[in-house]
């Protein structure tokens, strides 16, 4: 099945042709040294130089994988969460993409779109799996298993842990959940990881209460 796959949640418009789990294209539009002196990305301006770059970057990917929409079997685009203007962009271009065509759409997690990019790395790769995504400065999850633990950074310090598991967990990611929870939330925890009221998460607290519940899991 050959997929074309469209994002546009921040300030780069990018676009790719893949196969299964092989990437047949991947073109970049980046607004990198626009944003630059700002210090940051400003949501308006990138929302608008998506407009510009989204027909040119799909036509690109496209070009470079040597297939046309025809070939596309489905049409995938990154639909939450980022700027909700940018997001906008690629969600109404796919959707008038999959109007014009009768192509099938799916919406894209983006966060959990970045763990499912190590299927294409990792050929082999199965649940389960410990994987730490840092993405904007906004958000940290670790995956294993059926348990997702989500960590919210606001402003640099951690605001919010939620472990979310199934009924089906088994007890190995169920426990491990747990524990890494316990450490990100308990004062003066085992693991060293600061407590999370007033406190600044480093990655290398974060990478220290995953070894940890790892290690107390097994």
């Amino acid at each position: 099945m050959k997929i074309l796959a469209i994002e546009s949640s921040c300030d780069d418009t990018a676009a790719a042709v893949t196969e299964e789990r092989r990437v047949l294209s991947s073109v970049v539009a980046s607004q990198v040294e626009e944003h630059r002196i700002f210090g940051g990305v400003v949501p308006e301006i990138a929302s608008r130089r998506h407009s510009e770059n989204i027909v040119y970057t799909v036509n690109a990917a496209l070009e470079d994988a040597g297939v046309s929409l025809s070939d596309i079997d489905a049409v995938a685009v990154t639909a939450f969460p980022g700027l909700i203007g940018a997001l906008l962009v690629g969600v109404n271009f796919a959707k008038g993409l999959c109007l014009s065509t009768g192509k099938p759409l799916c919406g894209v997690h983006h966060l959990r779109s970045h763990i499912a990019a190590n299927y294409i790395s990792h050929e082999d790769l199965a649940p389960p799996y410990l994987c730490l995504v840092v993405s904007g400065a906004s958000s940290a999850q670790g995956c294993l298993s059926e348990v997702t633990v989500t960590v919210t950074v606001t402003g640099g310090k951690v605001t919010a842990v939620q472990v979310d598991a199934s009924a089906e967990t088994p007890d190995l990611g169920g426990k491990a959940a747990e524990t890494l929870a316990a450490q990100l939330t308990q004062t003066g925890s085992t693991a060293g990881v600061d407590a999370i009221t007033g406190s600044t998460m480093t990655s290398e607290a974060i990478f220290t209460a995953m070894d940890a519940c790892l290690a107390q899991a097994q």
